[in-house]
């Protein structure tokens, strides 16, 4: 079976010929930070009507972890077009962190339609070096679809444990590689190399679940789901919340 995901991967890689030589004339990634977000506006209507029910249950808890200022101070690391918003608490005052600044106009969109929040700032800052963002300054750290295209997962993480305040939490909901023996996991890994350089750096065959369990978290509670999208490589998700 790994000899036929090979041959199948070779057979992608070669159809996406065009793409590879972008990157490596350095064109490949301007382009995906211009078109991405365009793409990710349309794409999270959509999973935001599928996922509703699961992103509601998960940020039900979000003011458990209110700080002594009484208002529940949140980061969202890659926030990207702001989608989570609208299931955020009133009151609650956001600071948002993403590398691609050609989010920043459709963030600010979405902060308009969501008044109920007091919107901080908005940083331009990959998820592993948050520098501009102190440390145990925050209640609560939320990170949905990041996992997946993010170059060091455990290192995010560290910087997580590292603005969360004693007893915050980081809530996360993330796809990741299926069962290895469903032929779902198999098509993850045929396609895997064209789809990083389609989705700007999107990984489907992550265990993001092991790096979380390996992180210096005092409590994680994580569950695992095929989530109820129309794409079925991505159906694969793990969603919870970490206490630091």
């Amino acid at each position: 079976m790994a000899f036929i995901v090979f041959i199948l991967q070779l057979a992608v890689r070669i159809l996406s010929f065009p793409m590879y030589l972008l990157k490596f004339l350095g064109l490949w990634d301007w382009i995906c930070k211009k078109w991405f977000p365009y793409f990710l506006v349309r794409f999270s209507v959509t999973y935001n009507e599928q996922m509703a029910g699961k992103k509601r249950e998960l940020f039900s808890n979000l003011q458990d972890f209110v700080g002594p200022s009484g208002k529940l101070s949140l980061l969202e690391v890659g926030c990207g077009t702001g989608t989570n918003f609208k299931f955020y608490p009133p009151g609650c005052r956001v600071t948002c962190v993403d590398p691609n600044p050609n989010f920043e106009k459709f963030l600010f969109k979405s902060l308009a339609e969501n008044r109920h929040l007091q919107f901080e700032r908005f940083f331009v800052a990959a998820g592993e070096n948050m520098h501009q963002v102190a440390d145990s300054s925050v209640d609560v750290v939320v990170c949905t679809l990041v996992l997946c295209s993010v170059k060091n997962q455990e290192q995010i993480l560290r910087e997580v444990c590292r603005v969360l305040r004693p007893g915050g939490a980081f809530f996360f909901i993330e796809h990741v590689a299926d069962e290895h023996s469903t032929w779902n996991y198999f098509w993850q890994q045929v396609l895997e190399p064209a789809w990083y350089l389609v989705f700007d750096g999107c990984n489907l065959t992550r265990e993001s679940w092991k790096t979380l369990e390996r992180a210096s978290f005092s409590k994680l509670k994580l569950q695992h789901i095929q989530a109820p999208l129309s794409w079925v490589l991505v159906r694969p998700h793990i969603y919870g919340y970490a206490v630091k």
